[in-house]
């Protein structure tokens, strides 16, 4: 697997970039990894990186961008976050990804048993932590099919605010930053979300999520 170039880059379009990241998983799921020299990656990268997604994922151990999506160095902006919450410095960084570094898509990519999302569940507060969960808690306010049990302890409501929280993170971006708004609406990046199967490895892309526009 090649190192990524200016040239290479350029020739991504969010379309292509979507499929990398969907043939990357199914490599995953299938324990197969590209044929990559990750030291020879690190050379080439050391004056420039040139990726060509942004995946902003949880902090969770099990779901690394790189390794779901069988990424090598250079491959992706990885941009994690207990939660896959949004913030002003998360919306900076996917702002400089894309119209500074030229990253073709922004993919908000949850997980199944998320932590996070169970702590929101509970209203769960601690130092800290607790900031972080509020900006779940909308999410959990918004799921009303649930009425009996509302805690981490039904697992269906976990899953479902998990899925409400992951797409509210990903409307969030256009909602919040003009310049990423301005680059869907012309074609030039892409937008999704998903959920990472923490047992299975694989990711559900949400189809009613994506936004794919043809260049202007």
């Amino acid at each position: 697997m090649k190192t990524l170039t200016k040239e290479m880059q350029s020739a991504i379009t969010p379309a292509m970039a979507l499929d990398l990241l969907k043939e990357g998983n199914k490599r995953f799921q299938d324990n197969l990894k590209a044929n990559r020299n990750l030291l020879q990656q690190a050379s080439e990268t050391s004056e420039g990186q040139h990726p060509f997604a942004i995946i902003l994922s949880c902090i969770d151990s099990r779901t690394s961008a790189e390794l779901i999506f069988d990424q090598g160095l250079g491959d992706v902006f990885s941009v994690r976050i207990a939660g896959n919450i949004m913030n002003e410095d998360i919306l900076g960084s996917m702002e400089f990804g894309c119209k500074i570094a030229g990253a073709k898509i922004i993919v908000v990519l949850g997980h199944t048993k998320c932590g996070a999302i169970r702590g929101a569940c509970d209203h769960l507060e601690m130092g800290n932590l607790t900031t972080l969960l509020s900006k779940i808690q909308p999410a959990v306010y918004n799921e009303k099919s649930e009425t009996k049990n509302r805690s981490s302890s039904n697992p269906e409501f976990v899953e479902k605010v998990s899925t409400i929280n992951i797409k509210r993170t990903l409307h969030a971006i256009t909602e919040r930053s003009p310049i990423l708004k301005e680059m869907v609406e012309a074609g030039a990046i892409g937008l999704v979300c998903g959920k990472h199967d923490i047992a299975t490895g694989v990711v559900t892309f949400y189809e009613d999520t994506l936004i794919i526009n043809n260049p202007k």
